[in-house]
């Protein structure tokens, strides 16, 4: 009982754990059942500019966030969010992390149908996922911890601020080659969403975040 209340005693583990409940229960219920999302459910939950912008469905820019279209694509999303969102809740605190996280993945999100409308792209595409507020939590440690080292695509070690460039190009180049659906506007809202809020925050706590950047940066 005592371990339970440790390991759901930070945010970025109830969101884990509410995208988990949800993959399953939507999996359970037919989402994936159709590759062209004619299900209630999944017209429902997942965004769409046509169901934003005519429809008015504001609600799933939230619930978006925490549907997913594969297995692969929850395992691949959650251990990211395990580990940047971790530490981003511990660096910048509770109340700030979570504000942020819903803050950048709906900006991420309303990127996504701005420019679908304003390019003339389909507005019946579907997207689903927890990456654009991923993109942000790496977007705002591309800023507040630039020489942090990770590993991309838990590979390639780099610098954070060059490991967020890289992810986004190689996905966008992934999407373009191989074409496979990848919400590449939505990373790239949610990065710009964090590199904003990093500045931000540098701005207003010059000391703190200057401390923070040469820590990690040994």
């Amino acid at each position: 009982m005592m371990e339970r209340k440790k390991i759901l005693k930070t945010y970025t583990s109830w969101i884990i754990l509410i995208n988990v409940l949800a993959f399953f229960l939507v999996l359970a219920l037919g989402f994936f059942s159709s590759p062209d999302c004619n299900q209630t459910i999944c017209k429902n939950l997942a965004i769409q500019p046509n169901g934003i912008i005519h429809e008015y469905k504001v609600w799933t820019i939230i619930t978006s966030m925490f549907m997913h279209g594969s297995l692969n694509h929850l395992l691949f999303n959650m251990i990211s969010l395990m580990f940047i969102g971790g530490f981003v809740e511990r660096l910048i605190g509770k109340k700030r992390f979570i504000t942020f996280y819903f803050s950048a993945g709906i900006l991420a999100s309303l990127l996504f149908v701005l420019v679908s409308f304003l390019t003339g792209m389909d507005l019946n595409i579907y997207a689903v996922g927890a990456s654009g507020a991923i993109f942000g939590l790496g977007g705002l440690l591309a800023v507040l911890t630039p020489k942090l080292p990770v590993l991309v695509f838990f590979v390639i070690p780099l610098p954070m601020w060059a490991a967020m460039i890289g992810m986004l190009g190689v996905l966008w180049i992934l999407s373009a080659t191989a074409g496979l659906p990848i919400g590449n506007i939505a990373h790239l809202g949610g990065l710009l969403t964090g590199v904003f809020y990093g500045f931000y925050l540098k701005k207003k706590y010059p000391k703190k975040t200057q401390m923070i950047a040469r820590y990690f940066s040994k």
